[in-house]
């Protein structure tokens, strides 16, 4: 077989071992980065095309007889034209569940360092204002506790429940949103209500026609003024112009942001600004610890080997 993985850099920063992924392909070509153009030259004449964010569609797939399986390091499959890929007979695979801890670990990073005033705390010791005379500590910044705030998850599959599960250790209250534009269900409410009724809020939803903007100024308009949001999903959920004006105006206390809708960011992104009160932005990063990525590259492996064997893994195209 031959594969070609064109995006390796997205996963790789170069600590990881990629030796299960080779014995799963045999002949395997590692790209860090693949341009548009180029997508098709490096394709041609491989089995197997690896993944993360490259775009491929009907285009590319006409010109690529001999691919026959797209291997996606990632969940998310937005960037493949899934139709196209039946149509000329290509299987797709994602993986699944490969980042769970690391997502969770990192909202939780996220909100403690909100609540707490960490990033403030750090600035003032930073500045000298500890070592002024003064008493033995600061207390330029109040913190909140935890414990027995509400938070409100929207999005209650894998990572959700992950992030439920901490909440729990840390005395909180959990509330979980109706899938938006879904029937109502048992033990969920309103999103509306779940605004209304939440100190943090942590979205794990996926990006569709309905959560498209979801969090936009109507939505951050209902949140409490104390309350926390958290985007470690897909970025176009938020819309940005709007977090970033609540923020500045003191709609809401903070957000945690790690996802934007468009990645790279452009110079034009609201949320790139440097006025934004209590935004902590991180690069896309929630999902990348190195054993993660560790996970993604052998989930990776395991489904070509399975695709191989004629066994079904992680087949999106089939659903």
């Amino acid at each position: 077989m031959r594969a070609a993985f064109l995006d390796y850099g997205t996963v790789d920063a170069g600590d990881l071992d990629v030796t299960a992924l080779r014995l799963a392909t045999g002949d395997l070509t590692l790209h860090r980065t693949t341009d548009t153009e180029h997508v098709v030259e490096r394709l041609r004449g491989c089995d197997i095309a690896l993944i993360n964010k490259i775009r491929l569609g009907r285009a590319q797939f006409e010109r690529l007889p001999a691919l026959r399986l797209v291997a996606l390091a990632a969940t998310g499959s937005d960037n493949v034209d899934i139709e196209a890929a039946r149509e000329h007979g290509i299987g797709i695979a994602n993986i699944r569940d490969y980042c769970t801890p690391s997502v969770a670990q990192h909202v939780f990073a996220l909100v403690l360092t909100l609540s707490r005033r960490l990033d403030r705390y750090r600035g003032l010791v930073a500045g000298g204002q500890w070592q002024a005379p003064q008493p033995f500590c600061l207390l330029d910044e109040p913190m909140v506790d935890l414990h027995g705030l509400t938070l409100g998850i929207v999005g209650y599959g894998t990572l959700g429940r992950a992030v439920a599960a901490l909440a729990e250790a840390f005395g909180m209250n959990t509330i979980i949103a109706r899938r938006p534009g879904g029937l109502p269900a048992p033990g969920r409410v309103p999103l509306g209500e779940l605004l209304e009724c939440s100190d943090v809020i942590s979205l794990h939803c996926p990006l569709t026609d309905a959560t498209r903007g979801l969090i936009d100024s109507a939505a951050l308009a209902q949140m409490r003024p104390t309350a926390i949001l958290v985007n470690t999903a897909r970025g176009a959920l938020v819309d940005s112009e709007a977090l970033a004006r609540a923020l500045r105006e003191g709609v809401i206390a903070g957000a945690g942001i790690d996802v934007l809708p468009v990645e790279p960011p452009r110079a034009c992104e609201p949320l790139l600004a440097r006025d934004i009160p209590n935004l902590i932005l991180t690069p896309h990063v929630a999902w990348a610890s190195v054993k993660a990525r560790q996970q993604a590259l052998d989930e990776l492996a395991a489904n070509v080997v399975a695709f191989e064997g004629g066994v079904v893994r992680n087949r999106i195209d089939l659903a």
